[in-house]
């Protein structure tokens, strides 16, 4: 037996059996055909011409090892229940939509958007845009077709300093009350750490966060030490490869020898290279009371997500980030992602890529995670921007607060109501509504 051609099409058969060719013959085969296309390309996958996996929950599903218990008479169809996914296609859509406009409109080389639900883990959506239709995958292996949110790699930037500030919550040595001084620039060595928009005050622990400063951000690591801060990142799962049912992923870029150097640049989104989705898994623990829970893209249950997860911070220190991310939509750079009855809050993200060794003052990566709502946690929002540009509607600028936060808040108004969550119009501020609700908190 040998194949000659496959995927005739009706005329091409009928025309070779018209020859009467002794010793030739046709086989029907069955083909996979993707009726979200390019939509869910990342997630679904795709198989190979003999319909066998090879990325996606395609792969994923095969490498169980259906079927051969099939082939060997222990399963038929009938037997076996279709894997249900955690994927709102309505919501897939959408994120896809607006990371495809974004990518056009800030002419960015790239662009990403997931939403999770913080209670589960489980993946509601997932985008990476250029992206490819299953279809007719002919363009699928392009360098630029890359599943960038789980198999890229990027320093986050200042969503980052989510993390740093809640280790020093955590720790019990700082408090909402607390002060770092950001008159001065840091110097180690040959580095010397700025602000971008500089204080050039002390600030307390809020204002460090809603005014994003290097400085105050730095400090507070350092407060900590080398140790404690790789330590806390380890737990927070930012130092190991995240594996999910999705094949694609990477693992992370960690310095190999971590000095105070590498301490105040990581503390601030600089330094340490992870998956977008890897970030997206640390901050939702942060968010819904300190549970960190793999990210997963089947159905889950809250009590499956329970016994998952692992306590990696205090409760109070969870309420204490969501504050500080809703003051941030009140006051800071997250202005953008306050739609009027979803109570979102948010941080920004800007980071200079790597360019042949230096960090390019024009190249950038710009990410934005939104939490909805703040007061009472259910998704989280991320979009990233590889290289977005400046504009006339930004005024010149390409940092996260012009191009990944707005888009951030054009996806949360437009999956908040599919989401059934209820519009609540004149709620307090963030530290009445937030702060308040706990006891005992400053």
């Amino acid at each position: 037996f040998i194949w000659l051609r496959r995927q005739l099409s009706p005329r091409q058969q009928n025309d070779i059996m018209q020859l009467g060719l002794p010793g030739i013959g046709f086989r029907t085969e069955n083909r996979r055909f993707y009726p979200a296309g390019a939509t869910t390309s990342y997630i679904v996958g795709m198989t190979n011409r003999d319909n066998q996996g090879i990325s996606g929950l395609e792969k994923y599903i095969d490498d169980q090892g259906l079927a051969d218990l099939q082939a060997s008479g222990l399963a038929d169809p009938d037997s076996l229940k279709p894997f249900k996914l955690s994927v709102d296609l309505r919501v897939q859509h959408i994120v896809r939509d607006e990371a495809l406009q974004a990518m056009t409109r800030f002419h960015a080389i790239a662009a990403g958007a997931v939403v999770i639900n913080v209670k589960t883990g489980e993946v509601v959506a997932m985008a990476s845009v250029p992206d490819f239709d299953p279809n007719n995958p002919v363009d699928a292996q392009d360098k630029d077709k890359l599943n960038r949110m789980s198999a890229g790699l990027y320093e986050m930037g200042s969503t980052i300093k989510s993390f740093t500030t809640a280790m020093a919550l955590d720790s019990g040595k700082v408090n909402l009350n607390s002060t770092f001084d950001a008159r001065h620039p840091i110097t180690i060595g040959r580095r010397t750490i700025r602000d971008f928009h500089g204080k050039n005050r002390i600030l307390t622990v809020p204002e460090v966060f809603i005014y994003s400063s290097n400085i105050g951000t730095a400090r507070m690591a350092l407060a900590l030490g080398v140790d404690y801060h790789r330590a806390f990142l380890k737990k927070m799962g930012q130092l190991d490869r995240l594996r999910t049912e999705i094949p694609e992923s990477a693992e992370p870029l960690v310095p190999k020898r971590w000095a105070e150097l590498n301490t105040v640049t990581i503390a601030f989104g600089h330094g340490l290279s992870v998956a977008p989705l890897q970030a997206v898994m640390g901050i939702s623990a942060l968010m819904n009371g300190g549970k960190l829970i793999p990210p997963t893209f089947l159905k889950r249950t809250e009590a499956e997500a329970a016994q998952l997860g692992k306590q990696v911070v205090k409760p109070e220190t969870s309420e204490r980030m969501r504050y500080l991310m809703r003051l941030n939509a009140e006051k800071g750079s997250a202005k953008k992602v306050d739609i009027p009855g979803y109570y979102a809050g948010g941080k920004t993200g800007t980071a200079e890529k790597v360019i042949n060794g230096h960090y390019s003052k024009t190249k950038l990566l710009t990410t934005f995670m939104a939490v909805l709502p703040a007061d009472q946690p259910k998704y989280l929002v991320t979009i990233i921007l590889d290289e977005p540009q400046p504009t006339p509607e930004t005024h010149g600028y390409a940092t996260s607060g012009w191009n990944a936060a707005p888009t951030a808040g054009q996806v949360v108004e437009r999956i908040a109501p599919m989401l059934g969550i209820t519009p609540r119009f004149n709620l307090p501020t963030a530290d009445k509504q937030i702060l308040q609700a706990t006891a005992g908190i400053r």
